[in-house]
């Protein structure tokens, strides 16, 4: 790592945050609330974010019918590959082109994002912690835990306002999909965290407490 791309700080080695729970469990809300708090004490150059949702695979290769078939709530629908990788790479003081993911053609886009390397990498998302590998990335394990009730209503919402979708479609996958991979493989998963926060991305108290800790981490 060149003395340039260093951070600042006596805490040389980048740590990695990871923010895990159900869809529509606060984990984006958390993870972005301590971001935006943070950054203008620490710079864009002392902290960033990364999606999971991002890495969804690129299926530009199959038609829009076969798409909507795809079951995006298994570790499988994510290259969790490229991920690894680049952790790794800003770990060692390397940018990296992040992909950008499209919900409403479900694959990803022609442009990327450049996310540099910073002290403190946020990492938020929904099947972080299944991947033993992956797991080993991450130097704080957070884990959302809000009952599938609250998480059904907010994912209903979140999709028809923002993602132009049908309730019954948002239904229909939580039925299919969502419910059954959430007790398969995130659920299962919570195991692996270091800390477990309950009431959701509002949790003032959880934040100030994460929030604390960084700045700790970058002093």
């Amino acid at each position: 790592m060149s003395q340039e791309s260093q951070p600042t700080g006596q805490n040389t080695k980048p740590t990695i945050i990871a923010v895990v729970g159900a869809s529509a469990s606060g984990k984006t809300l958390f993870a972005q609330t301590i971001y935006d708090e943070l950054l203008p004490e620490l710079g864009a150059k002392g902290i960033s974010i990364i999606k999971e949702d991002a890495y969804y695979r690129d299926q530009t290769d199959l038609p829009m019918a076969q798409r909507l078939k795809t079951n995006y709530d298994c570790p499988s629908a994510f290259e969790h590959e490229l991920l690894h990788q680049h952790l790794n790479d800003l770990v060692n003081g390397k940018p990296v082109e992040c992909p950008v993911y499209c919900y409403k053609t479900h694959t990803r886009t022609d442009v990327t994002d450049t996310i540099k390397p910073t002290q403190i990498i946020l990492i938020e998302g929904i099947m972080l912690l299944t991947n033993a590998k992956l797991r080993k990335n991450f130097d704080i394990k957070v884990y959302m835990d809000t009952p599938l009730d609250i998480c059904l209503i907010r994912r209903i919402a979140r999709d028809t306002k923002e993602r132009g979708r049908s309730i019954d479609s948002v239904t229909e996958q939580y039925l299919e999909t969502v419910r059954p991979m959430y007790y398969q493989h995130i659920e299962p998963a919570k195991s692996h965290a270091d800390i477990v926060i309950t009431r959701g991305g509002k949790n003032r108290m959880a934040i100030e407490v994460i929030k604390a800790k960084i700045r700790q981490l970058t002093q």
